[in-house]
């Protein structure tokens, strides 16, 4: 990258800007002929000047130079005073519209431009990310690096679009306006130049240090980004070991720090402003007392001293932009040099590398040759190790923790690389290939594979959606806004990629197209042991029932067999939903919707406080009814867990109620017991406690028949009124319909879990096995587990589900070898073999390098490759 900004900006945008250059200089003249006007209209119309005894004046004719002949290209108009002044003041309107017209162009011409180099910027900066080396990446921190692309360069996309069209259009105007000047007045032009001068030098001299406070500031709040950043990944860590406190004492340093340079910079900056204002203000005290002075001698026209003064009431404006101009110049120059300084490598993948295209398959022998591998400390990690094996072998790389194997392995798949010594795979160096043989024909699995803040299937595909398959299916209006889009895309120096086109690879997949996507992900999901898992994922997971009309039909099937098998027993386990009766196992709160809420108008935490609900329980008299349950819940849980520690498990019992609450409950209670009124919100807060309240499961015997037939009623007129816009926002149960907005296993099961029945939750399970069995809905409910959110950087998974989901993500690329560098290090010895001896079985005849851990059986690898201090085992 260019390290002079002004170089990347010309070098990029020359055409745009020679365009707005153009604009500027044939705005000039108008501009001009708008600072003329005012002497004209005085001197003449207003004052009389040539118009006596009602004579007539020429205006508006067009001269021609002698070299043209002489004359009149337009011989003018003759107007009498009132005409004139009329003419003179609507050619002045006029030149106020054509003036803010081609300011407005300009300023969208260089808006377009701005932002198109920003986006060009921005897409080199991630392009230049994604072309680091795996070792220069385990040098930044990815918090400031983020900030960097998204904050620290928006200031650029402003600039770019001033950094030449400014100075020339500002530049222009203040030297037509000081030439103007000149030509009414010389000493008063010689005024407004000296004024201008001391501006032009002094304001930058003194606004130097500033720029440099600017960068100190830049640093820190990158710095300050990037701790907040660790603070959020090691937040686990930090409670364990009862350190928030020292990070408390960090962060107040930090600010600290950051507050003494922002506000060194607001007194510097504001002095600098308040001398740039004396200045501006004091040029035209010259004015008036210079002027003024020739005015009264006769030796400067009325007209010329309102035309001065009206020009220079101009001047200071482009004067000021000028000089903001110029500091924001050096800001981001330094901003960009920042950039450029942080995202400098010594060395880049090569962007040949990343070219689209297959790669045949790899063949003959994967050879290691001298290698010496060392960390960013210089620590040998491999020291001249050579070996070889076939590519379709089956390798164990075994060794004590740290003796080698993990570099290995990591080096075969170009996780790493050689300081000497190279790597050859079927007859070439790895570091010739490009990323379509690397990438696709070797899958590499790592300890910390990283898990992608979308869905368990989004993340299996991952590694097969490496170019454009299928364009997207344009038509009609969609088309042209691709079509423009894509234009677009070029100009900015973007990918030439549509991210709406169809990019998976279905060949590696092993199947046609789209239609057997989810089945073969399933058959690639059980080899890394997450098919219990998925399945239920997809039993807690959401499904609209328009999708696939034959599922639903199945699942409402699998609803009714549940209940028939259900009553079978000699004891019930689920109390089902009935819109006539008053389900136990509910909430108030569930009761009183007989539904699921969709969106926040109508959420559990919210009912109490929704205008509907409120209305129809005063009307029913149920409001106070409620209030007072919701005051005994809160006088038993204060008594409960007054003194007892907040992670006591009679909290979770009781979920309605959590630790950081009580002392509220305790304030409001005291309140209530001293006879005071209670704010709405209180109120609320107290009846939503009874929303919460599960007469079967508190068992606080608060709940009567009377109260339950009230709410009861309560229901159906709520059902009644409920305007048709608001129930869109809730999924009223039906024992005929699917209800989109619960999950699937709320839907088969249709009604809440029986407390207090032994076993029941073991009855549940199998009875739902025995359904989704028979009715073959266990592939689809499996499908629907796909689509599970991950979460940001898969934190919605368990560990061990991580590293299985990570191995099955190098499993779909099906490629010619799989490295698996400790990525089930978290899963217990045995489980680690099960998945194991499945994926040699499924992968006879590819090749695979497995690192053992101590102990780890090997003798189902054709080779078995020992190291120890980073050399061979028993090597000299």
């Amino acid at each position: 990258m260019e390290r002079r900004l002004f170089t990347y900006i010309w070098r990029h945008s020359f055409g745009e800007q020679l365009r707005v250059l153009a604009l500027i200089l044939l705005s000039l003249p108008f501009y001009f002929v708008s600072l003329n006007l005012p002497k004209l209209i005085v001197n003449g119309p207003i004052q009389g000047d040539g118009f006596a005894d009602g004579a007539s004046r020429t205006y508006f004719s067009v001269p021609l130079p002698d070299w043209l002949g002489g004359g009149h290209l337009f011989p003018g108009l003759s107007l009498d005073q009132m005409s004139a002044l009329f003419a003179l003041s609507f050619t002045f309107l006029g030149l106020v519209c054509v003036n803010g017209l081609f300011k407005y162009r300009i300023n969208v011409m260089k808006g377009r431009m701005g932002e198109r180099l920003l986006r060009r910027l921005r897409y080199e900066l991630v392009d230049r990310i994604l072309r680091f080396y795996p070792q220069r990446l385990r040098r930044v921190k990815p918090a400031e690096i983020s900030s960097m692309v998204k904050d620290e360069v928006e200031p650029l996309g402003g600039f770019v679009g001033e950094a030449f069209a400014t100075p020339a259009y500002l530049g222009g105007q203040a030297l037509t306006a000081v030439i103007f000047i000149v030509l009414q007045n010389p000493l008063l032009g010689a005024i407004a130049v000296g004024i201008v001068s001391i501006q032009a030098f002094v304001i930058p001299y003194l606004r130097r240090p500033i720029l440099a406070l600017g960068r100190q500031r830049q640093l820190t709040a990158r710095e300050l980004s990037g701790r907040v950043g660790e603070i959020v990944d090691a937040a686990a860590d930090i409670q364990a070991n009862d350190t928030s406190n020292w990070e408390r004492a960090d962060i107040t340093r930090r600010l600290g720090r950051i507050y003494d340079i922002r506000f060194e910079i607001y007194r510097r900056k504001f002095f600098v402003k308040f001398l740039n204002n004396f200045l501006a203000q004091v040029t035209p005290f010259f004015f008036y007392a210079v002027g003024g002075y020739f005015a009264i001698k006769g030796q400067l026209s009325i007209g010329q001293l309102v035309a001065v003064i009206a020009a220079y009431k101009d001047l200071p404006g482009p004067i000021k932009e000028l000089l903001d101009w110029y500091l924001e110049k050096q800001d981001a120059q330094i901003k960009y040099e920042q950039v450029v300084e942080q995202f400098r490598a010594d060395r880049l993948i090569d962007p040949a590398a990343h070219a689209p295209g297959d790669y045949a398959p790899l063949a003959n022998e994967v050879e290691v040759r001298e290698a010496t591998v060392a960390d960013e400390t210089g620590a040998r990690l491999l020291d001249a190790v050579s070996f070889a094996f076939g590519v379709t072998q089956h390798v164990a790389f075994v060794g004590p923790p740290g003796g080698g194997k993990e570099a290995a392995a990591a080096l075969i798949a170009r996780q790493m690389s050689v300081r000497s010594g190279t790597v050859v795979i079927g007859g070439q160096p790895i570091e010739g290939l490009p990323q379509s043989a690397t990438g696709r024909r070797i899958a590499y699995v790592g300890q910390d594979a990283y898990v992608f803040g979308a869905s368990l299937r989004d993340n299996l595909l991952y590694g097969i959606r490496n170019e454009p398959r299928c364009a997207a299916a344009h038509v009609g209006p969609a088309l042209a806004l691709a079509e423009a889009r894509r234009l677009e895309d070029g100009l900015a120096g973007n990918a030439p990629f549509d991210i709406e086109a169809d990019w998976l690879d279905y060949k590696a997949l092993g199947i046609e197209g789209p239609a057997g996507v989810d089945w073969a992900l399933m058959g690639v999901v059980t080899l890394a042991g997450l098919e219990a898992d998925v399945f239920r994922f997809g039993l807690q997971g959401r499904f609209d029932p328009e999708e696939a009309p034959a599922v639903t039909e199945r699942l409402l099937k699998a609803r009714q067999l549940f209940k028939e098998r259900e009553m079978t027993g000699d004891v019930d386990v689920v109390e089902p939903f009935d819109a006539a009766l008053y389900n136990a196992q509910a909430t108030i709160g569930e009761n009183l919707l007989f539904g699921v809420a969709i969106g926040q108008t109508y959420a559990p935490q919210n009912l109490a406080q929704n205008r509907t609900v409120k209305h129809l329980l005063e009307e029913s008299g149920l409001d106070a009814q409620l209030f007072t349950l919701g005051r005994g819940i809160a006088e038993t849980m204060v008594e409960i867990f007054r003194g007892l520690p907040p992670d006591h498990p009679f909290f979770a019992q009781f979920s309605f109620i959590a630790a950081a609450e009580l002392p509220l409950f305790e304030t409001l209670l005291a309140r209530l017991d001293a006879g005071q009124t209670v704010t709405p919100d209180q109120r609320a807060r107290m009846i939503g406690l009874a929303f919460s309240y599960s007469e079967a499961r508190h068992r606080l015997g608060l709940l009567d028949d009377e109260m339950r037939a009230k709410l009861l009623n309560v229901r159906r007129l709520f059902h009644e009124r409920l305007p048709q816009h608001e129930r869109a926002k809730i999924a009223f149960y039906d024992a005929a319909e699917y209800n989109e907005a619960a999950s699937v296993e709320d839907n088969i099961l249709f009604g809440r879990v029986v407390y207090g029945v032994p076993n029941a939750q073991a009855r549940i399970e199998q009875i739902l096995a025995e359904v989704i069995a028979e009715l073959g809905l266990k592939d689809d409910i499996a499908r629907i587990g796909l689509g599970f959110p991950c979460g940001a950087a898969g934190k919605r998974l368990a560990p061990s589900q991580r590293q299985r989901l990570a191995l099955a993500r190098a499993l779909v690329k099906n490629p010619d070898l799989l490295v698996v560098n400790g990525a089930l290090a978290v899963l217990d010895p045995s489980a680690q073999n099960e998945i194991l001896k499945r994926v040699l079985t499924a992968r006879t005849g590819r090749g695979v390098i497995w690192t053992l851990a101590p102990g780890q059986d090997a003798s189902a690898f054709d080779n078995v490759v020992g190291f120890e201090g980073g050399r061979l085992a028993g090597a000299a």
